[in-house]
């Protein structure tokens, strides 16, 4: 049996939370490892809708444990809140079934105010965060000032902590015309929430090492897509953290090999939230229509999402950086009825052919795609569950998809009901 990592192959929203949640039946746990409450995944089971952020997907399936690893940035407030509104839908959640890494970063009220502050500035580059402190909480992570889940247990650390943390954020206030933070405040917010917090704070690693030991099959839940990676995505429209399968072992606290199988959620056509370069994007009839299907608004912001055609390069230089080994094709019935899809097999850029996204920001935002027409199909696909039920020509736009992005479909997805998938190859067996 292979542990699993689900990750994102575009700018996100490619149904991950549908597929994890899916996948979970086969799992015993399920671990989130980067990002924070600015990843929004919705899923629809028996009926009912449940709206995630921080939480990992599998919280909704009892019987399995859920972990949020310390490359998570953690908004206590909001993941108290995420809890409640769960438990409101009969979910239940307690530090029996859910564990919180004691060394993730905490994200503060300063953070979510530096964020507003910056997108809202007249630097004239906005990165279109979901303006939650995302950003600001990483650049403290790494930059060694941020509190952690575990300095709500030592009052003395915290007090020189936030100390530190003052120093560097009052002069950035300064700077944008706000007033400073006393320290009192920001004490008496954690001194308030630290016994909600607490009783989930774990050694995940550990635990992640003795569920290994004893067999238990993991899945680990990644956010965003691979076009948001810090390092490899649209610099700098990007999010603050990796994306990608390899951070799953920095996130969590496990060697490389506990990933035995990547799987990458990938949307049949493409779509985006915020700012930054989208070389197949549509501003016509179609990309609203495509957007009006797929109900194309972000889960967290209530953003529309900027609609386009499938860019099998950028999929392709998905698969590439980030190990993929099979992908979950999203939202096929999407495409229904439309009398020709085009897919982007390449680029071209000051009169020459391109077939990987150039790193440059000039360039991303200057290259033309190139577009190979094929033909529709007028059934429906909705709700499909085999290969049998699909149009022949929908059959035939997988088969080129899997071919210009060099990987195989192991799931298919016709709905955002949990059962109308359509599974060639389980990812925990493979």
């Amino acid at each position: 049996m292979a542990n699993v990592a689900v990750v994102g192959s575009q700018w996100g929203d490619e149904g991950k939370g549908k597929i994890v949640d899916w996948l979970s039946e086969r799992a015993d746990v399920v671990v989130r490892f980067q990002g924070g409450h600015n990843a929004g995944h919705t899923l629809v089971v028996d009926g009912v809708t449940y709206k995630l952020s921080l939480l990992p997907s599998g919280v909704v399936r009892g019987g399995k444990y859920s972990i949020i690893g310390n490359g998570v940035v953690v908004d206590p407030w909001a993941l108290l809140a995420e809890i409640e509104t769960l438990r409101g839908q009969g979910v239940d959640i307690s530090p029996e079934n859910l564990a919180v890494a004691e060394n993730a970063t905490l994200i503060l009220s300063l953070h979510r105010e530096l964020d507003a502050s910056r997108e809202d500035s007249n630097s004239g580059m906005n990165i279109g965060t979901t303006r939650r402190g995302i950003g600001p909480a990483y650049e403290d992570k790494v930059g060694r000032r941020a509190i952690r889940v575990c300095d709500l247990a030592d009052p003395t650390v915290l007090d020189d902590k936030i100390r530190a943390l003052l120093a560097h954020h009052n002069a950035l206030r300064t700077g944008f015309g706000k007033p400073s933070i006393d320290g009192g405040e920001i004490r008496a917010a954690l001194q308030e929430v630290a016994p909600k917090i607490l009783p989930y704070a774990k050694p995940v690693w550990l635990q992640l090492d003795e569920f290994r030991a004893a067999g238990r099959r993991i899945l680990f839940e990644g956010a965003q897509g691979a076009l948001l990676d810090n390092d490899h995505g649209t610099y700098p429209y990007v999010t603050s953290s990796n994306t990608l399968a390899g951070q799953v072992a920095v996130g969590a606290g496990v060697g490389p090999s506990a990933v035995g199988y990547v799987l990458g959620i990938t949307k049949a056509y493409t779509t985006r939230v915020g700012e930054g370069p989208f070389p197949s994007e549509l501003h016509d009839e179609t990309g609203q229509l495509l957007g009006e299907r797929g109900h194309e608004f972000g889960t967290v912001t209530g953003r529309a999402r900027r609609c386009g055609w499938f860019d099998a390069v950028l999929v392709r230089q998905a698969v590439k950086v980030g190990g993929i080994n099979g992908i979950a094709l999203t939202k096929l019935d999407v495409l229904d009825g439309l009398p020709e899809i085009r897919i982007c097999v390449g680029y071209r850029l000051d009169g020459k052919d391109l077939h990987h996204l150039p790193a440059s920001m000039s360039a991303q935002a200057c290259v033309e795609p190139v577009y190979e027409t094929l033909e529709g199909w007028a059934e429906s696909t909705r709700g499909a569950r085999t290969w049998a039920a699909l149009p022949a020509s929908a059959i035939k736009y997988v088969r080129r998809v899997e071919e210009l992005i060099q990987a195989p479909v192991a799931l298919l997805s016709t709905s955002p009901e949990r059962e109308d998938t359509i599974l060639v190859n389980d990812p925990f067996r493979d």
